[in-house]
């Protein structure tokens, strides 16, 4: 599989300044879902906040600890969202530290009506990597604003790849989790990953003033409103390629996702098939295409 950003080499545990009150470290957890591994970030300089302290790794631990041991207190530790590569360390930090872990809610939080309903139903999969466990000592609500120095946090609700997914503003800079990145297009995975949600966070984001992204994997993002419309473009694509598969017999995800991500490694089809889930139920929500049946994995849809 080709690297998508070859000139991306962090070292693992190493603190790197990326611009004034934000820093970053990479957890030693990469593989083809997550890249390098988790970004971490620790923000501010007089207060601080650790986001997204990551998976479970007592190495990854003691980097954080070693970036917030001069006695500046760690005001708050954000999760942009409930999955094993972001949250399970935010309690044993939160113990270590007595900062309160602050997120939109635990890992049910922030779905819509349909996607609750199809998680309740347990018939289209999905539920990957979710850290069930994981609950916060705080709950924000979208648009609030925490403080920190003399700058301020701006919580943004931001669902699509997950429904408890923030982003987080900083000064003039986003810290975008794994709804926006560079090095690969977000994991929409129903019920958690939602791609009606997630087009309506990326307008919202364009909508609003930006220096920069920095994304839970992989490096910043020097152009953010580039990349979020190339994101929405490329959705746009993957949908036409779908309604061309469906003017004929009916069309399960795991057929479509065989057909149309032809350069994807056979490994990763699953994740590519999770996609396709998401715009046959967007598309099925729209009134442009149809299932047999009760919707489950396994269905066939056809253009109405």
């Amino acid at each position: 599989m080709k690297d998508p950003d070859p000139s991306f080499q962090p070292v693992h545990g190493q603190i790197e300044t990326l611009e004034p009150g934000i820093r970053r470290i990479v957890a030693p957890n990469p593989s083809p879902m997550t890249f390098r591994g988790t970004n971490t970030f620790v923000l501010g300089e007089k207060e601080l906040a650790v986001v997204d302290p990551g998976p479970i790794s007592e190495p990854h631990l003691d980097a954080i600890l070693q970036t917030i041991s001069n006695a500046t207190p760690l005001k708050y530790i954000l999760v942009t969202h409930a999955h094993l590569d972001h949250s399970p360390l935010a309690a044993r930090l939160s113990e270590m530290t007595g900062a309160p872990i602050v997120a939109f809610g635990d890992a049910q939080a922030g779905r819509s009506e349909i996607m609750q309903e199809l998680a309740q139903s347990q018939q289209i999969g999905g539920g990957e990597g979710v850290d069930v466990r994981f609950k916060p000592d705080v709950i924000v609500d979208h648009d609030t604003t925490l403080d920190l120095d003399s700058a301020q946090i701006d919580i943004l609700h931001t669902p699509g790849h997950f429904g408890n997914h923030i982003s987080i503003g900083f000064n003039r800079a986003l810290l975008s989790g794994d709804l926006v990145m560079g090095w690969a297009t977000t994991l929409i995975s129903p019920p958690d990953g939602d791609l009606t949600d997630f087009r309506n966070s990326c307008n919202m984001l364009l909508a609003r003033d930006w220096n920069s992204f920095h994304p839970s994997h992989g490096a910043p993002l020097t152009a953010p409103n580039e990349r979020l419309e190339e994101l929405l473009a490329h959705r746009n694509m993957r949908e036409n390629q779908i309604l061309d598969r469906l003017q004929g017999a009916p069309q399960t995800a795991k057929s479509i996702a065989a057909a149309i991500y032809t350069e994807t490694p056979a490994a990763l089809l699953p994740a590519a098939e999770r996609n396709v889930m998401a715009h046959l139920i967007d598309l099925t929500r729209r009134k442009v295409i149809e299932h047999e049946g009760n919707l489950h994995v396994a269905s066939g849809f056809k253009a109405i």
